[in-house]
């Protein structure tokens, strides 16, 4: 009969099973991000996790590191490396007169029900590098709106947002906006609205006159204004379920009764909380109509 067991001998073999590297990585992960959080106040823990894995990876690499812990040393203590990554983790893609068909609704079904009031306020919720921005500012001084808008630019980041208020384009992507303009339904050449610097085309300096760039966090910042039309094209899909429903909640008290939400070829109020509040005005390019309660 055998005694009790004694203590385990490495050398037999047994022991605690390996860790697998995935389920490290996830430690890693929610860590880094709860430290973020909780020393800069940026919250990036509803983020879509396979997008987000891929941009701290990058930076993981750009920052000389091999893991995520290594750069959540990195960027906790040195604010250089934490303001890197934050740009790192903004979504920055965005073009001139991207998708025509929504520029072309925007004319043909949303300029007629702004017309309607004597002073518009638009949202352009992650207006990245502003091309968005330079689009609608044209697209509202066409269509007579131009002097009686004003539009809230916003971003997470600062030099994003110094960016967008320079308002410089590379010159080698105008031919594919002036192509975009006309397709959305542009009145005249895009030519008209930027001269040629070198490499750059820098848009007509009065195009914002009615715009102001701010910083605003749609992850954990809350309404600022009351608006008959917000935009926020392509950035959700970057956001998990519960980030969603967040910024959707965020949008419908910041939206004025019978405003108007546009939203991403790839983004729905499908699904949402706030589904029924709101009436489909065009379900190609994904622009909606607040209930007027």
């Amino acid at each position: 009969m055998s005694g009790p067991a004694g203590p385990v001998d490495p050398a037999d073999g047994a022991g605690p099973p390996p860790v697998a590297t995935a389920d490290v990585e996830d430690v890693e992960l929610d860590v880094l991000l709860e430290a973020i959080q909780r020393v800069y106040g940026y919250d990036f823990r509803n983020y879509a996790r396979a997008s987000l894995r891929r941009r701290l990876w990058r930076r993981v690499t750009a920052e000389g590191r091999s893991s995520l812990s290594g750069l959540l040393e990195e960027v906790l203590h040195d604010p250089g490396a934490m303001e890197r990554l934050r740009v790192d983790l903004s979504v920055t893609v965005t073009s001139m007169f991207r998708d025509p068909p929504f520029f072309l609704a925007l004319r043909e079904q949303v300029v007629p029900l702004l017309a309607t009031y004597p002073f518009v306020r638009i949202w352009v919720a992650g207006c990245a590098s502003g091309e968005e921005v330079y689009s609608l500012a044209i697209l509202l001084r066409e269509e007579g709106l131009g002097d009686r808008v004003r539009i809230y630019a916003t971003d997470v980041s600062d030099e994003i947002l110094e960016r967008a208020r320079a308002g410089r384009v590379p010159l080698d992507k105008m031919r594919t906006y002036s192509s975009n303009y006309l397709a959305g339904g542009g009145r005249d050449g895009l030519s008209r609205y930027y001269e040629v610097e070198g490499r750059w085309a820098r848009m007509d300096p009065s195009l914002r006159d009615g715009v102001v760039f701010a910083r605003h966090n749609l992850a954990t910042d809350g309404t600022f204004n009351e608006f008959h039309l917000i935009l926020c094209r392509n950035v959700l899909i970057y956001f998990d379920r519960i980030l969603q429903q967040r910024v959707h909640q965020l949008f419908d008290d910041s939206l004025v009764p019978l405003g108007l939400l546009a939203l991403g070829a790839r983004e729905s109020l499908v699904g949402s909380h706030l589904q029924a509040t709101y009436e489909t005005v065009d379900a190609e390019v994904r622009i909606y109509r607040r209930s007027g309660t």
